[in-house]
């Protein structure tokens, strides 16, 4: 077994002599590290003091950003709430308009145009920042869930055929695995009831729930056409 080492007192007057001389090289020492911390300090201070500042604005930033976003979804809400019970009682084209109307709601032009012939579109929308979009509405009853052959379909008419930037697929339901990777993977956006919740009935914006950033310049399409 490892044995324990025990400090004992300094025997005879060399030990003592040299016990107060380590003692007195100990008291220096930390002497002459206080004085050089309170030289960094005084010669450092505007670094400090601009450091000290920076960190005050960038949190009161941070809590006037966040009380901002809380006042612009309130407004949200003010102007359009959609529960998610009223749209689980909605019907397929009851569901379309209130996809459009909530659209509108976060400053999106937007229309309906779901119906025979629609290419799998049902809600167009375009805004100045944004560009164009493509909303594929999916509403069920059953809590099923929406597969991958949606996602093709909608990617393979949202740019060719609505000149959209984006395409996105909304239910009220839920997505396979496979949609939803295969929707990452190739620039389909998906909200499910989960964001589907967080949009229309939390305030939520859908740019947000897709993390769509504003473009430099304003994009050309004013409107839907």
């Amino acid at each position: 077994m490892a044995q324990r080492l025990r400090l004992r007192k300094p025997r005879g007057t060399g030990e003592h002599i040299a016990a107060g001389v380590v003692a007195l090289a100990a008291a220096t020492l930390l002497l002459q590290m206080a004085r050089a911390a309170g030289d960094a300090v005084v010669r450092g201070w505007p670094f400090l003091l601009v450091l000290a500042v920076g960190g005050l604005t960038c949190g009161l930033w941070q809590v006037l950003r966040a009380a901002r976003a809380r006042q612009i979804r309130a407004e949200r809400l003010a102007l359009l709430r959609v529960t998610l019970a009223d749209i689980d009682a909605m019907d397929d084209e009851e569901f379309e308009f209130a996809l459009r109307d909530l659209l509108i709601r976060d400053g999106w032009s937007a229309r309906k145009v779901g119906g025979k012939g629609d290419q799998v579109a049902d809600v167009i929308g375009g805004h100045p920042q944004r560009g164009r979009i493509v909303v594929q509405a999916k509403h069920t009853r059953f809590g099923r869930k929406v597969g991958s052959s949606v996602m093709y379909a909608v990617k393979g008419t949202a740019g060719p055929v609505h000149k959209a930037d984006r395409a996105v697929v909304v239910t009220n339901g839920t997505f396979t695995r496979d949609a939803m990777t295969w929707g990452d993977r190739h620039g389909v956006h998906w909200v499910d009831r989960e964001k589907l919740q967080r949009w229309a009935e939390s305030g939520a914006a859908l740019h947000e729930l897709l993390r769509v950033s504003a473009r430099s310049r304003p994009n050309r399409f004013k409107r839907a056409a």
